[in-house]
């Protein structure tokens, strides 16, 4: 009877530890690593969102691009930035994030492989009726988190256009205010893309995304009145014109797409090898608590 006993025990640990086993090489896929994330809707299942629906009306939409971040950055930046950041403050705030498209306006990056975009139109199309979708399963409040400046212009239209025409209201989580900070971390003088600060925001977020073994600093080439800007400029002039006079299309013919004015992807005067996941952290950990906060007190279900 011992033996039977003794058998039957041995029987449980064994299955119990199959079924903890993952089932990587047992005929499913190798390659699907992610793991289930609270109120990330993609991993959902319809009775979970009906759940989360009794105590929050709020939706989290992450927008970001496909384009060239450089030798050393993937052109998943963008979206993986806005997404997990969104992520993490649907873990401190009950709200659903719900990602909608991958690609942004990016035409002045199409001079680099891989890059994508899509037309304002279309992009925010899409967006409205995402949100439209949302509305009718009972979320109230939608807060965007932009990824890519160059999608600013529609994220505002498509935020406009909510406000005027729905029951909805819509927010830009990205001008949540943030308890300032002595920061331990140089900022260079211009550091607007894959340098510095977006590469130490990925090795905090994605760190297996980055290859810091392919960074390299850029050689920058100005057109003539971004130089002049740049010369006669400083602070909050210098990057309203910086922004009017960079990132355009090529057919623009103002020498300021992308491969026109930097050698590699990369917009820093800083040096790229001196981003840390620590200097990434130092920024997010304030802005998700922040933006949790936010949501929380915005939430019409608390």
């Amino acid at each position: 009877m011992k033996r039977q006993a003794y058998v039957s025990a041995l029987a449980l640990v064994f299955t119990a530890v199959l079924v903890c086993v993952p089932v990587h090489g047992q005929g499913t896929n190798p390659l699907f690593t992610e793991v289930k994330v609270k109120n990330y809707l993609p991993h959902m299942t319809w009775p979970e969102v009906e759940e989360v629906l009794t105590r929050t009306d709020v939706a989290l939409i992450p927008i970001g691009s496909i384009e060239q971040h450089g030798r050393h950055l993937p052109l998943g930046t963008d979206i993986y930035a806005a997404t997990e950041f969104c992520k993490l403050v649907a873990q401190r705030a009950d709200a659903i994030v719900a990602p909608v498209v991958l690609a942004g306006l990016s035409a002045h990056h199409l001079g680099f492989a891989g890059s994508l975009t899509l037309s304002p139109e279309t992009f925010e199309q899409v967006l409205y009726e995402t949100v439209e979708a949302l509305i009718h399963h009972g979320i109230r409040k939608i807060g965007f988190y932009n990824g890519h400046g160059g999608n600013r212009a529609s994220m505002a239209n498509v935020i406009t256009r909510i406000n005027n025409s729905t029951v909805a209201t819509a927010a830009d989580l990205g001008q949540v205010d943030v308890p300032a900070a002595d920061s331990p971390y140089e900022t260079p003088a211009f550091d607007w893309h894959a340098g510095v600060g977006e590469t130490s925001w990925m090795l905090f977020l994605t760190p297996q995304l980055v290859d810091m073994g392919a960074a390299e600093n850029p050689v920058l080439t100005f057109s003539p009145g971004a130089e002049a800007a740049r010369e006669s400029m400083s602070g909050g002039n210098l990057d309203m014109l910086l922004s009017a006079y960079l990132f355009r299309p090529e057919e623009t013919g103002k020498q300021a797409a992308s491969h026109q004015i930097s050698t590699n992807g990369v917009f820093t005067t800083g040096d790229v090898h001196t981003a840390s996941a620590a200097q990434g952290k130092f920024r997010f950990d304030r802005f998700v608590e922040a933006a949790a906060q936010f949501v929380n007190a915005w939430n019409g279900k608390r």
